[in-house]
């Protein structure tokens, strides 16, 4: 178990955040849980995350977010990187998370910046040394996403907790500053692993050294964002380029609404979960979103296997 725990630079490619489903009443649905990894599986993705922005953390409690994780562990089965997110705002929650992702075979731990308290570089900094001294033997990856958090963790700081701490491997970045990505990888050297959650930057990252990405829209077109990755690490840079491009009304459809609300009606509407329920403060798509989501999907839907039609 755990094969890529121990090798951290191993974890590459397309690793897929995949949504937490709820039922009608709002429960966490571990059975279309269990179908989305399976699917994720089947299409080739490199590894799978749980727990970003497009699980909807915020909306769930502590132990809703250690039992998702121990469906999505035994299903993985060891097959592929598991990366869930394991983070909060508060410390306490993001260290018993961040214990259970251990103890569930997780290969890396995903630990947001902490959000809404907008602490500083050498906060930030305390806390990710607390997180990696906490748990030496586990790979963690800061979670930088300025859009969600209104924090962003700076190149320095990555730096300084890359050369401290041998746990610390990693940063999915999201952030629409590619300068960003170059400045972070120039800091600490291209040992340093880096995932763009940008989707439209996954694949100008590898260009830079990157390691892969998290990209949302691989809920949707899984096979197309790995054999993105492939062509490129393949020297294919014309066919990686092609579906770079033909993905981008997929990736518009995503943030029709906020995400992951666009994403969990067209999962719905495939048949992969048995509901479109997003927790509240987020709303399902309002008619004139869907009717946006039905035209972007006639644009780029070739990408996306459907298991039944969408009407």
């Amino acid at each position: 178990m755990m094969k890529f725990r121990s090798d951290p630079a191993s974890v590459r490619g397309s690793i897929a955040p995949v949504v937490t489903p709820f039922g009608d009443d709002g429960a966490v649905d571990h059975e279309s849980l269990r179908a989305l990894v399976r699917f994720q599986l089947e299409s080739g993705s490199h590894g799978v995350s749980l727990g970003g922005s497009t699980g909807e953390p915020s909306a769930q409690s502590t132990a809703e977010r250690i039992a998702a994780m121990r469906t999505v562990s035994q299903e993985i089965a060891d097959r592929v990187p598991f990366l869930p997110g394991t983070g909060s705002h508060k410390l306490d929650e993001t260290l018993e998370m961040t214990a259970a992702a251990r103890d569930l075979g997780a290969d890396a731990a995903l630990v947001i910046t902490p959000y809404y308290a907008r602490p500083t570089q050498e906060a930030l900094y305390q806390w990710y040394a607390t997180v990696a001294r906490e748990f030496p033997d586990l790979p963690i990856v800061a979670y930088n996403v300025p859009s969600r958090t209104a924090v962003d963790i700076s190149p320095e700081t990555v730096k300084r907790l890359f050369t401290e701490f041998d746990n610390f491997v990693g940063v999915k970045e999201t952030t629409k500053d590619f300068e960003h990505f170059s400045r972070v990888l120039h800091a600490c050297g291209r040992e340093l692993l880096v995932w763009s959650g940008i989707e439209l930057l996954c694949l100008p990252l590898l260009a830079l050294g990157g390691a892969g990405f998290v990209s949302a829209v691989a809920n949707i077109a899984p096979g197309a964002v790995a054999r993105m990755y492939e062509l490129w690490e393949a020297g294919d840079f014309d066919a990686a380029r092609d579906l770079h491009y033909r993905l981008h009304p997929l990736v518009d459809l995503l943030f029709v609404e906020t995400n992951p609300a666009p994403v969990k009606w067209l999962l719905h509407q495939q048949g992969r979960i048995a509901s479109a329920h997003v927790r509240p403060p987020l709303t399902g798509p309002t008619d004139a979103g869907i009717a946006r989501i039905r035209t972007l999907l006639a644009e780029g839907g070739d990408l996306t296997p459907q298991l039944a039609p969408v009407p």
